[in-house]
């Protein structure tokens, strides 16, 4: 190990780990999260399994979630305002990168 080189421990959480992207697009989503003010260390990752974890939740809950609103989103996170986020990523990136996570968001969207 050298001396003077400062090194970065990354987290679980801000591990951008999303399966089926490849290493390119992860590594996009990486410099991304670090050079846009409206993203944190590991945001996208979080956004795509709260939005995963949400479609795929019985139908009844999603209709109650729309008529009256979930007060718990508050404090797990909101997973409308998680799609909106993706959307907003996925124009901040290449397109070719932009199209692999348009794939695994749509699977989730066509649920």
């Amino acid at each position: 190990m050298r001396t003077g080189i400062a090194r970065r421990h990354r987290t679980p959480e801000a591990n951008p780990v999303i399966d089926g992207l490849s290493s390119h697009a992860l590594s996009e989503i990486y410099r991304l999260e670090r050079t846009r003010n409206y993203l944190q260390p590991g945001d996208v990752r979080a956004a795509v399994h709260l939005w995963m974890d949400y479609v795929r939740r019985p139908e009844r809950e999603l209709w109650h979630d729309d008529e009256w609103g979930n007060v718990h989103w508050y404090c797990c996170g909101n997973p409308l305002e998680a799609r909106a986020l993706l959307d907003t990523v996925t124009q901040a990136m290449s397109p070719r990168t932009a199209r692999e996570l348009r794939q695994i968001i749509s699977k989730f969207d066509d649920v």
